[in-house]
């Protein structure tokens, strides 16, 4: 489940530091709570798809050239990463500094990744690439959590079971499951990108 790209190049050297930076941020603010954890993480993971795809139809438009599939690719990823945010607000029912942490990270990110992709989007795939990574690792640590008991398998919102088509009394357990069968998806999506743009 928790395959790790290997460095190759500086730019992924430097994409691998800003993510693990990121990781350590996000351990000492949220520690174990892993649902408003989520909350966070799934706010800034659905906007690089939002970002790459737009800037691939900008970029498709200019060029007057097919882009193989990435817009429509990236925009979906960015709407499957919406509907973990949603799935997450109905079970950690996030706080107002939270909520605010959400506004501040979004306007950031937003920002910070439409500059580095027109830059380097080969980067910024690498970066969504490592993110992806300690996503998966943070929801096996939860799904860990979930197994032993230290947080309780409530059950999963109709929104989660809807999305994903669930099975009537889906579990927090299978909704997890699910998600981070998403992660893994938009893992080896973003490192495939990096790498096609060599």
């Amino acid at each position: 489940m928790t395959v790790h790209h290997v460095p190759k190049t500086v730019s992924d050297r430097i994409a691998l530091t800003v993510v693990k930076a990121m990781r350590v941020l996000a351990d000492l603010f949220f520690a174990r709570r892993y649902g408003h954890r989520a909350v966070v993480l799934e706010t800034v993971a659905a906007v690089p798809g939002m970002v790459g795809g737009a800037l691939q139809h900008l970029k498709s438009l200019r060029s007057m050239k097919d882009d193989r599939g990435k817009i429509k690719t990236l925009l979906d990823e960015a709407e499957n990463e919406r509907m973990h945010l949603m799935t997450f607000i109905k079970i950690a029912k996030p706080t107002w500094l939270e909520r605010a942490i959400v506004l501040v990270v979004q306007v950031l990110m937003c920002g910070i990744y439409f500059v580095l992709y027109l830059v380097t989007p080969r980067t910024c795939h690498r970066i969504v690439g490592y993110l992806e990574e300690e996503a998966v690792i943070s929801y096996t640590e939860y799904l860990t959590e979930i197994d032993k008991g230290s947080i309780k398998n409530v059950s999963a919102p109709q929104i989660a079971i809807d999305y994903w088509h669930l099975p009537a009394g889906a579990s927090l357990h299978d909704l997890v499951i699910a998600i981070r069968g998403d992660e893994v998806r938009h893992r080896d999506i973003n490192h495939d990108l990096a790498d096609r743009m060599s």
